[in-house]
């Protein structure tokens, strides 16, 4: 009876072990996907500033850029 309530709890530390791997396993890939997203909008919003900073600040200077093709 010892032995079979032994193997048992054996059993059941070994399944709670591998479960606890899993969930933390599933928790890091949650986190690797927040952080690709965060990356890919971090990406964008600077090549918006970059543009942004590249714009012509009047219409005199769009019409120079519209005359030399630069637009």
């Amino acid at each position: 009876m010892r032995a079979a309530l032994r193997y048992g709890a054996i059993t059941l530390t070994i399944f709670l072990f591998l479960l606890s791997i899993r969930r933390s396993g599933e928790r890091v890939g949650r986190l690797e996907e927040r952080f690709e997203t965060t990356e890919k909008a971090n990406e964008i919003q600077r090549r918006m500033l970059e543009s942004a900073a590249r714009r012509p600040r009047n219409r005199g200077e769009l019409v120079d850029r519209l005359r030399d093709g630069e637009f």
